[in-house]
């Protein structure tokens, strides 16, 4: 099911200050507040649970200034590696305050899952942009992609410790990765369970930090990978490359990238959907005595037929010229515009010789010389 716009659930503008989105969060987690359905149908029950659970996955994004931001930038689309969490792009909630400690404290873990067994947190997800032409998109093809994102440390191999160096039991939390957190919110005081600071999760501390990534696991690196570009794709759509992101400083998988197509404006074609349109100037003889014109398509040069009296803006349909949909039954079309062009500053013989043929229009007695069609077109071309 898509997700519903944080700004709506919250019932704010993107506007809002920090103070407006508190205060419109605080308002309906008082209103789905489980006190308040303690008699309630079971239905009414589960509404309020996916309500209450709605509006705190809100308030955890719109209340962070960096989760906004990447939120204001992406969408859900910033937070779809953290397996529906606000955290794909960087990390969970954080700070160990989120709408599932939140919900379990009303509803009794209402979420699936206990606290303290999530996995650590992936890398962050990365995005970047391709310019491509509408011939690749038609032909679709290869495209290399260079990239910076954080690579497992070449030294360590992403433990984080020196080489040689063992790893001992964090003492924090004695090697569970996870400690017991007092938090306090405007509904009360829950107790969560929180990543270690000390091991971020991991349960163990390196005896000697690698002095590569100072013991993070991770060092920043240059990617060059060559990528498909899918036949028919449209402007704006995506591709994911799963763990193609940023490895994680916990040990965990890492993000995705994604790979934002942009198409670029092509001097001669208008593409809709997978038909492509194309406008081509021909002299007013050639529209009125036919003949044959050169056009370019997006697979070479073409020559198509003029039929003898085309009128102005007349469009040729060329089948299966256009851009191929593999989900759909046959290739789209070539639609080609005619657009017949007026001359302008005619000699003295032109203009002697358009007087005669527009006479020979009007009188079906009148009598041209011999070859004065063939003197019409060497004039005219």
């Amino acid at each position: 099911m898509e997700k519903k716009d944080y700004y709506d659930l919250l019932g704010i503008e993107k506007t809002a200050s920090d103070s407006e989105i508190k205060k419109a969060y605080r308002k309906l987690a008082m209103k789905y507040h489980p006190d308040k359905f303690s008699n309630a149908s079971e239905k009414e029950k589960k509404e309020a649970e996916n309500k209450f659970k709605e509006i705190n996955e809100a308030y955890q994004v719109l209340s962070d200034s960096d989760k906004k931001s990447k939120y204001d930038r992406f969408g859900h689309a910033a937070f779809e590696n953290g397996g529906g969490n606000p955290g794909g792009f960087g990390g969970g909630f954080g700070s160990g305050f989120s709408g599932e400690d939140i919900f379990s404290s009303f509803f009794g873990g209402g979420f699936g899952g206990s606290q303290g067994q999530r996995g650590p947190e992936p890398g962050n997800d990365l995005r970047v942009d391709v310019i491509i032409t509408l011939e690749e998109v038609a032909k679709g093809g290869e495209k290399e992609i260079k990239y910076t994102r954080m690579g497992k440390c070449s030294k360590c191999h992403g433990s984080g410790a020196e080489p040689g160096s063992k790893m001992n039991k964090c003492p924090k939390c004695h090697g569970s990765g996870r400690i017991e957190k007092i938090q306090r919110t405007m509904l009360g005081n829950f107790k969560s369970v929180v990543e270690c600071d000390e091991c971020n999760g991991k349960g163990k501390i390196p005896e000697t930090k690698c002095s590569k990534c100072r013991g993070t696991g991770v060092e920043r690196e240059q990617v060059k990978k060559k990528i498909k570009i899918p036949i028919g794709i449209h402007d704006g759509q995506r591709l994911r490359m799963s763990g193609m992101g940023d490895a994680s400083s916990e040990g965990g998988e890492n993000g995705d990238l994604y790979i934002f197509f942009h198409v670029k404006e092509h001097n001669f074609f208008v593409r809709d959907e997978e038909d492509i349109i194309c406008e081509v100037p021909i002299t007013f003889i050639k529209a009125t005595l036919g003949g044959e014109v050169v056009i370019p398509t997006l697979t070479g040069k073409k020559t198509i037929k003029i039929a003898k009296g085309t009128q102005n803006g007349k469009v040729l349909r060329l089948r299966g010229e256009g851009i191929h949909n593999p989900r759909a039954y046959a290739p789209g079309d070539l639609l080609v515009k005619i657009l017949i062009e007026i001359p302008t500053n005619l000699n003295v013989e032109q203009e002697k010789l358009l007087k005669e043929f527009d006479n020979s229009l009007k009188d079906k007695n009148y009598k041209m010389n011999k070859g004065f069609l063939n003197k019409l077109k060497d004039l005219f071309k």
